[in-house]
């Protein structure tokens, strides 16, 4: 136990700049909270103690503002970043290493019993406001955009985005994927086919950006060959001026 919430707070201070301590991980982030919350009421549900696991994990909802049922799975290294308005349904499964910001849910379609929420692979990414119902498999690695609504299977190291979720498809779109990350931020939740002017601007400035560090390698790469191309120059004129010397010195 012990080591699975120095692990939490590790994972944490990993993936949030924002956190200047593990004290005040410890002290302040509601998600961390929630999930050990969590652990305590899917114990005592797995023990056939549901309607004390419900009231633990009501505690939790109260306390965190986020809204876990006792019977989801969740597995190790889990971040709920902010985490306000989160709700993780019954049967819902989480893998290890998943991220899910503030306000996603993780819900169901159906009042039938059974399976009814999704499955997330490890390593998923799952942006703020994002819906992801009925009893679906999100792959591994895979992201879901912001206030994205998905409803069908997502492969793994997907982008889904938009209302219906539709796959990010194409090198252009992939290419901006890529650039985006390094800059800091990620634009999944943004796609081509979105009308609003600003995410197009965004867009284009990203693709813009790249662009220009694409030629800024292109000159470097010929600066340097030009270098390493004196450099030569410069020593197979040394080389030759020591034979020179060495045929004087013979004479």
């Amino acid at each position: 136990m012990v080591s699975r919430i120095r692990e939490d707070v590790a994972c944490i201070f990993e993936r949030d700049p924002a956190a200047h301590s593990k004290w005040e991980i410890y002290a302040a982030y509601p998600g961390f909270h929630a999930l050990l919350i969590h652990r305590l009421s899917h114990r005592l549900w797995s023990a056939g103690l549901r309607t004390f696991a419900r009231w633990v994990s009501h505690v939790g909802r109260f306390l965190t503002g986020i809204e876990i049922h006792p019977g989801a799975t969740i597995g190790r290294r889990v971040f709920i970043d902010h985490g306000m308005g989160v709700v993780i349904g019954e049967t819902a499964e989480i893998g290890d290493d998943c991220t899910l910001y503030h306000g996603v849910t993780l819900g169901g379609t159906t009042w039938n019993k059974g399976k009814r929420h999704p499955t997330l692979k490890s390593g998923v990414v799952v942006g703020a406001g994002a819906k992801v119902l009925g009893p679906i498999v999100v792959g591994e690695g895979a992201k879901i955009g912001s206030n994205a609504v998905v409803v069908k299977d997502v492969p793994p190291g997907a982008t889904a985005v938009g209302i219906p979720a539709k796959i990010i498809e194409g090198e252009r779109e992939q290419a901006r994927e890529a650039h985006a990350a390094k800059l800091g931020f990620s634009a999944y939740g943004l796609s081509s086919s979105d009308d609003d002017p600003v995410a197009q601007a965004i867009r284009g400035l990203t693709d813009h950006t790249a662009e220009l560090e694409r030629k800024v390698a292109e000159l470097s790469a010929a600066l340097e060959e030009l270098r390493r191309r004196d450099e030569e120059a410069k020593g197979a004129g040394d080389r030759s001026d020591a034979a020179r010397l060495r045929k004087v010195v013979d004479k």
